[in-house]
């Protein structure tokens, strides 16, 4: 890999318009995907309509997804400039990160919608939906940055509004799937 090809984002030495440049593909892809999250999210209207409770967790779900992500992303962009990553042995080790964050997280929000609403129901819905949407970010995220960098495109300029954005849109589809099973049947 030639890693000498790969133009890096540098505030402190390139002008306001290269900067500009090199950021706006991953957020013109970004904003192109966000409307492809809003689509998605209208099509659990019938699961939202049946329980509103449902709504009050899905910036929660989809935080702490972007979180872990964020997390993963962020050290694996700092490894490949360093030159010291390797996708293979960081998509083993985030694998175990994201189940264990995952299980951590869909279980203390499981136990937050219990006691908040004293229903069972909607705890199985937030704690499996969140372990599940936790679990998937670091895939998520390290997928993305090395889609980025083989391409030889700065992964930390491009990685975070795209995988962001993919997280967002798959932590939606987790949540609206769980929640449609579990109360529409």
């Amino acid at each position: 890999m030639s890693w000498e090809r790969i133009i890096y984002a540098d505030d402190d030495t390139e002008s306001v318009k290269k900067l500009v440049r090199l950021r706006l593909p991953s957020i013109l892809v970004g904003l192109f995907l966000g409307v492809v999250l809003a689509v998605v999210f209208s099509r659990f209207e019938q699961v939202l309509s049946r329980d509103i409770r449902v709504a009050f967790f899905v910036p929660f779900v989809i935080y702490m997804a972007d979180a872990v992500g964020t997390q993963t992303q962020n050290i694996f962009a700092r490894d490949l400039k360093s030159r010291r990553a390797h996708f293979k042995k960081y998509l083993v080790k985030e694998t175990g990160v994201g189940m264990i964050l995952g299980f951590i997280s869909g279980t203390v929000s499981g136990i937050a919608a219990l006691i908040w609403f004293q229903d069972p129901t909607l705890m199985l819905v937030v704690g499996t939906s969140m372990f599940l949407a936790v679990s998937t970010a670091p895939h998520v995220a390290l997928i993305v940055t090395e889609l980025l960098q083989l391409e030889h495109l700065d992964p930390a300029v491009g990685a975070g509004p795209i995988a962001t954005v993919i997280q967002d849109t798959l932590s939606v589809l987790i949540y609206g799937i769980i929640a449609s099973i579990v109360l529409l049947g």
